[in-house]
Order: structure tokens, then sequence, then C-alpha cells
């Protein structure tokens, strides 16, 4: 089996290295040629995760995505999903026959879909052929190997272990779930709720006001999974609850950072800026809040609606998560 990963950021490099641990050659695919040679040369990724060394011998490195497909079994897309639309227009081999497993943990900002939902959609592929990689698991800790934990979904549970088994190490333990509508979604929402934390701590709230946001959170989370795909999930697992918590607390969370910066005053555009990678919970609260508008049943969202309000409706952070403050329970 061939593994290709698609992506240059910190989550594909620390995917990567996982993946190094086991197989003998990995494909592995980023568009900034610089980047590449760079590697090659070097034997680290200048721009992210710079301290984890490859063995070259091991990279198959190339900035063109067709080549990378077209030689693969299995594809790891790490790609933010912001970006994925436009990388995948590049493509021009077919994806039909390969396994695509998202390590992506974001909305498709041009369907509004999640990324397994926009793969068998748009590319016609089959949903046991589709899986998830999630956490609990922050990149720069795998850089560090320190012990750390993933989730991997996939309702052909032969495929999940397979890629189990590939990213399995003596600091990365993996467990298996067919549950890939509702890991998917946890690991777009558990992004929004660590946005709405990041702005708590700007506005100044302190550790009793997170904890109860946190709390919150996870029952929203769990009301808005149950509204999309009931089945019988337990949502303190470590694949909801424990992404949501290392998402929500971390130093090393974007979505944290990027609501920080809100919640001490900073535009949206002026946070990105200043940002140098993605934080994926700004698109997802646009889709998030526009999947649940078309709920049949209306679901209590207060969280969601916060976030929103300040990103999307210019609304004043500091009335906004006062009101909100006066909601939770």
């Amino acid at each position: 089996m061939r593994f290709a990963v698609l992506g240059g950021g910190s989550w594909a490099t620390a995917i990567v290295k996982m993946l190094c641990e086991n197989l003998d050659q990995v494909t592995w695919y980023m568009r900034n040629p610089d980047a590449i040679e760079h590697i090659r040369r070097e034997g680290h990724n200048p721009n992210y995760l710079s301290s984890v060394e490859f063995n070259t011998d091991q990279l198959r490195l190339t900035d063109t995505i067709d080549e990378a497909v077209r030689d693969a079994d299995l594809l790891i897309f790490a790609i933010p999903s912001a970006f994925l639309v436009r990388e995948l227009k590049q493509l021009s081999v077919p994806l039909g026959g390969k396994t695509l497993f998202s390590a992506i943990k974001g909305i498709v900002p041009e369907t509004g879909k999640i990324v397994g939902e926009h793969l068998h959609e748009t590319y016609d592929i089959a949903y046991d052929d589709i899986g998830v990689i999630t956490g609990p698991c922050h990149a720069e800790e795998v850089a560090l190997e320190r012990l750390s934990y993933l989730t991997i979904a996939c309702s052909d549970k032969k495929k999940a272990r397979m890629v189990a088994r590939a990213l399995s190490s003596s600091y990365i333990k993996t467990k298996v779930t067919k549950d890939i509508i509702g890991t998917e979604y946890a690991a777009m929402l558990k992004n929004i709720y660590a946005i709405a934390a990041g702005i708590a701590h700007g506005l100044g709230y302190g550790d009793n006001f997170q904890s109860v946001l946190m709390s919150n959170a996870i029952r929203e989370m769990k009301r808005y999974t149950k509204r999309l795909y009931n089945i019988d999930r337990n949502i303190n697992h470590s694949a909801y609850l424990g992404d949501l918590l290392v998402t929500g607390y971390s130093t090393f969370s974007r979505n944290r950072m990027f609501g920080n910066m809100i919640g001490k005053g900073y535009t949206v555009k002026s946070a990105m800026m200043e940002m140098s990678m993605v934080a994926e919970g700004y698109y997802a609260v646009k889709s998030a809040h526009a999947i649940k508008e078309d709920f049949p049943k209306k679901v209590k969202t207060p969280i969601i609606d916060a976030v929103y309000k300040v990103l999307y409706e210019q609304k004043n952070a500091k009335k906004t998560f006062a009101a909100l403050a006066d909601r939770m329970s």
C-alpha cells in the first residue's frame, strides 16, 4: 500500500513523521518547490516543525499533485480546508480507485460541507473509501514525540486499522471508529469553540468561566452532531471531548490564538495577517451556522451563534460574550 500526504503545513509534516516510523517510503506533495529543495538538502521542513529531522531516502517529494495522486493507493489530505478546492482544481488524474483519508479539521467554504461529504459528492467516492484522522493531537507535540492520541474513522474498519497501524508508534496511540460524520463534524466544531475560548481569554475572562464554556461546548456539540447524524456515540470519548479540550486550552491552538486576538480588539483581517497559519474555525463558523439554520428542528447553539456574531456580523465582542455568559449553565 503506497501512501501519499498532500499538504506542506505543520499537520502534514507531523503526519509524514508518523508514517516514516513504519513505512519505507512516503510520497509528500507540497506546493512550495523551495521548501522541497530545502528538505532534500537539509532534511527538515524550513517553514513548519523545523525540529523534525527526516531521512530523505524515505521521502518521495513532489510539487506536482498529479504525480502524488497517480502513484499512491492511499491519500491523506492535510491541506487547509480553505485551499482544498483550489488545490484539487489542478488535478487531472482520477481520484476513483484510491482510498482517501482527511486530516483536515474544517469545512470546505465553497460547498459548506465537511471534507468527506465534499469528496463523496464532488468526486463520487464511496464512503467506504473515505476516512478521517482526528485527535486529540497537536502537531507540535508530535514533533516533540510527546505521547499523543489519534482517532481513525472509516466505515470500512479494515482500512481504518491499516491507517492506524501506519501512524502508530511508541508515542502515538490510535483507536478506530465507524463514526465518520460525527468525528469530522466534531473536529470542525471544536475549532469554533476554541475561538470562543480565545475571545473569552482576550476579554479577560478567567479559568472559572473557561471551564463552564467548555462544559457547555461539549453539550452543544452533542446536540449538533445528534441532529446531523443520530447514532449511539459517547460524546465524552477522546475524539470529541478530548479534541475539544486540547484545542480549547492549548497554547499551540491556532484557533484559540486567533480568538484571543479578536478578544483583545484585533479586526478579523488584522488577526489573520498577523498569524502565519490558517485558523480553520473562522471559515467553519459561517458554514456551521448556515447548516444549523437549515435543520428541520431548531437546535440551541449559543456559542456558535456568539462567535458568528462577532466574526461575521461585527458585533461587539464584550457585549456578545456578556450575553452568552448569562445563557450558559
